[in-house]
């Protein structure tokens, strides 16, 4: 047995004492594919808890997370263990509905040098509680049609030498490969730049203080929107609109798209059903201009209501510290591990068949060392929409890059008093 997990293995069972032995069921409330990770993992967590019966519920993404949200207002229906995706953390630490694992007797600072160095700052608010631990996340790449490129004569460092650079390269492969586009939406690349060059802790929107960090004179925020309105006026993006949109989906599967950011995760999807058609034709590299980004993640975290807190850690503690349990989620959905020990595994370093055997897991290891830690705030989520929708009117001309984010400051700001 390696030391890191018979350590783990003898913490958890510490922590759990005798109260497994009574018999206990607990219930985890999840989203997917992270329900399959936890199913996957309940034959190992039984074989050393087997008094311990644990219940999935699982509800769509976004239904799970309001019903999440509602149940931690109410103190009631939260169940004893949540799945939390990155973009909730900050509205879900609100208030005290969250137990601090930061504290006795689930000390889980101990393990933050195991961890991607991101993730634990991802899971800590303002008030220095940590709310939830990190199991899986979404280092960024650049995806790309090889044969589209091919056929253009253009390279892939080409694509992402620079932003400028992708914008040239993307009208000749365009171009050579009629009724294709360069990127499903230009949104996407106002998306990257948003989330690159920040210094560590800084915030997407706002800063350690609360101050709104949207706005005309900041320039990562006009160039992400100067960015996108290129690509836009060049018709090169479907015009898909977000990830997982139906036009995103139907673009995807046509087979039309040259280049797609994402985590790294997506290759699952595409294998599976997103784009299971070309395989060996999409291949993987880092975002342009030298940048590093994260594409989510996700957490679990014991809300305060739950009766069966022990156990729940018990479960969150295999879950997150377990090298092995870590490999196999892995395996089950893709999604890159959180836990630094589990992307050392062999299979970190084999080819991917769907990406021709490129050895792309390398690539994507490297991109989550470099990472920032993005600090979090419970209005992300709101003013994410705002500037969308503010995004959304320079891509259409409708205003400028000036003027519509001027009215974004002044709308978040409304919002965060």
């Amino acid at each position: 047995m390696r030391p890191i997990l018979a350590l783990t293995l003898a913490l958890s069972a510490s922590t759990l004492g005798m109260a497994a032995a009574q018999g206990k069921t607990i219930t985890v409330s999840a989203f997917p594919d992270l329900d399959s990770v936890i199913k996957a993992a309940l034959p190992g967590f039984k074989k050393l808890y087997p008094n311990v019966t644990v219940r999935v519920n699982s509800l769509a993404y976004a239904d799970h997370h309001t019903a999440m949200t509602t149940a931690l207002s109410t103190g009631r229906g939260a169940g004893d263990v949540i799945a939390v995706d990155f973009g909730y953390i900050g509205r879900f630490a609100e208030g005290n509905g969250l137990v601090d694992l930061r504290a006795a007797p689930y000390n889980a600072g101990q393990y933050r040098s195991q961890f991607v160095a991101y993730t634990y700052p991802q899971a800590t608010a303002p008030d220095g509680r940590m709310v939830a631990m990190p199991t899986d996340i979404g280092p960024g790449s650049m995806f790309y049609r090889s044969d589209m490129l091919s056929k253009a004569g253009v390279k892939p460092a080409e694509l992402n030498r620079s932003w400028e650079s992708y914008i040239a390269a993307g009208r000749k492969v365009v171009a050579a490969n009629p009724g294709s586009f360069l990127i499903p939406d230009a949104g996407q690349a106002a998306q990257i730049i948003l989330r690159t060059g920040l210094k560590s802790g800084e915030g997407l929107f706002f800063d350690k203080a609360g101050k709104v960090l949207v706005s005309p004179a900041n320039p990562r925020f006009v160039r992400a929107f100067t960015i996108a309105k290129q690509i836009r006026d060049a018709g090169l993006d479907a015009r898909a609109g977000g990830a997982f949109s139906p036009e995103w989906t139907t673009a995807f599967q046509k087979g039309n798209l040259a280049t797609e950011f994402s985590g790294a995760w997506l290759v699952g999807h595409m294998q599976n059903w997103l784009a299971k058609d070309f395989s060996g034709k999409w291949g993987a590299q880092n975002l342009p201009g030298g940048t590093y980004a994260s594409w989510g993640g996700s957490f679990y975290a014991i809300p305060q209501q739950s009766q069966n807190k022990a156990e729940a850690w018990a479960l969150i503690q295999y879950l997150t510290t377990n090298r092995a349990q870590q490999v196999l989620a892995f395996k089950t959905t893709g999604a890159f591990p959180a836990l630094k020990a589990a992307s050392s595994d062999a299979v970190f370093t084999q080819g991917v068949p769907y990406l021709g055997g490129q050895k792309a897991r390398v690539l994507w290891r490297d991109a989550a060392a470099r990472i920032q830690p993005i600090d979090v705030n419970r209005l992300d989520p709101v003013a994410e929409q705002i500037v969308n929708d503010a995004l959304n009117t320079v891509l259409d001309g409708s205003k400028d890059i000036r003027t519509a984010l001027a009215e974004a400051q002044t709308l978040i700001t409304r919002r965060a008093r």
